[in-house]
């Protein structure tokens, strides 16, 4: 069968799309992953790629998702913000209560930005790349999101960036009690960026470093700002 190449993906090369499946190079977060996507699937949340076993070479075999996938981060219209913050709220909610999060809250994504969703139309439609998952806390994914959907890209707009930062805890419906913990948990995740690609050399890692330390910077100069809009 052709494989088609999968571009994009910063973290897994190799991976293919292979007819109506992706094929993706095990790692020692393959258990862990197919597990969580058995019990998505279990629990009747369909916004992932299904998990399919293994081919003959140790490839994990996933579901190929039908859209596309933004190739960097941009500006998007509100509606697409709240969707994402409504489906990021479904996806930890089917993994509330599992074993899986070995006591924490939920699994998390970790990587919740717009480049690892897949858009139907116009809304973002499913979560994929789910390597990163591991138990958490909602707010570490949160934090995230309200930085690479919100925040990021959007510079010398921070009363925008804080009112997107608003519709995505909206949709997501974040109780206001966790709220005052969103920005902090965006810089945390900011300087947990520049611990990742320091752990992790490449050519892009200075870069994506130095871009960490910026935007860390400009979140915490209009900090009052995106806090008051959360109030």
């Amino acid at each position: 069968m052709t494989e088609q190449p999968l571009t994009g993906g910063r973290l897994t090369p190799g991976v293919v799309r292979v007819a109506d499946t992706v094929r993706r190079p095990g790692s020692d977060r393959s258990a862990f992953t197919a597990d969580l996507l058995r019990l998505l699937d279990e629990r009747g949340f369909t916004a992932v790629p299904k998990y399919l076993g293994q081919d003959e070479t140790g490839r994990d075999i996933l579901t190929y998702v039908e859209g596309w996938v933004p190739s960097r981060y941009q500006r998007w219209p509100d509606e697409q913000v709240a969707a994402a913050g409504a489906l990021l709220r479904a996806f930890h909610d089917a993994t509330r209560d599992s074993p899986l999060t070995a006591g924490r809250p939920v699994v998390c994504h970790h990587d919740p930005a717009p480049t690892n969703f897949v858009f139907t139309d116009d809304p973002p439609a499913a979560l994929i790349d789910l390597d990163l998952a591991a138990p958490g806390d909602p707010l570490e994914d949160l934090g995230y999101a309200a930085w690479t959907w919100c925040i990021a890209s959007k510079h010398n707009d921070p009363a925008r960036q804080a009112h997107q930062v608003r519709v995505l805890a909206d949709g997501y419906d974040l109780p206001s009690t966790s709220r005052p913990g969103l920005i902090p948990a965006v810089l945390s995740r900011l300087l947990q960026n520049v611990d990742f690609w320091t752990q992790r050399p490449c050519p892009e890692a200075a870069e994506r470093i130095a871009w960490s330390h910026r935007e860390h910077a400009f979140t915490t100069a209009n900090r009052d700002i995106f806090e008051a809009a959360l109030a």
